[in-house]
């Protein structure tokens, strides 16, 4: 790490050595090029010292958690009065399980999305920001795969209740496809394009 970075950032890379949590490589290089959001080439192209990445990562993950939370927590409310319904008493055991897999996949999530909550304040001024945005980083994507589970059950749980099971499960599939493709397999893409290119 850099000695600039002064006495703070010193010290959190001696707590990150002993977290066993390896520490963004500066400088890293694919290809002989530098890597694209190193702590050096956020240095040399944002002027940004390793904390200040760190603080600044950390809050955008907060944004993108906002986004998710509001969203998830209304599904997981629903999910919870459905059962309530009068209307639940008729489902079939296929509807049941169905709604027992969303339903989980839905506290999933929401756990998924309060960890960082909570991490940050066990953490709290333990000089561990760097360990604790990995975290949450992790936590964000787990969460985002078990957001797309329960969006997927609870589509297809109303769907084979008002429409016959075969169109039924070719929409959820579709539309399924499309999340994936939208969230995961298209950024992924141009992450692979840009690594290729000795971004």
């Amino acid at each position: 790490m850099d000695r600039t970075v002064g006495h703070a950032d010193t010290s959190l890379g001696a707590s990150s050595s002993k977290g066993g949590a390896a520490p963004d490589s500066a400088g890293a290089s694919h290809g002989g090029r530098r890597r694209r959001g190193g702590d050096r080439w956020n240095t040399e192209h944002r002027g940004e010292r390793p904390m200040q990445r760190a603080d600044r990562n950390y809050n955008e993950l907060l944004q993108e958690l906002r986004v998710t939370q509001t969203g998830v927590q209304i599904l997981f409310a629903f999910l919870l009065g459905l059962s309530f319904t009068p209307r639940f008493a008729s489902v079939t055991d296929f509807q049941r399980d169905v709604y027992v897999i969303t339903l989980v996949s839905s506290a999933v999530t929401t756990g998924l999305l309060i960890a960082p909550v909570a991490a940050h304040r066990v953490l709290f001024q333990s000089g561990r920001k760097r360990q604790l945005v990995r975290l949450v980083h992790r936590c964000l994507l787990a969460g985002l795969v078990t957001l797309l589970l329960t969006m997927v059950g609870a589509m297809m749980l109303v769907l084979d209740v008002v429409l016959r099971a075969p169109i039924a499960i070719t929409l959820t599939v579709a539309v399924a496809g499309f999340f994936v493709a939208l969230w995961f397999a298209l950024p992924g893409y141009r992450r692979m394009i840009d690594r290729r290119d000795g971004g």
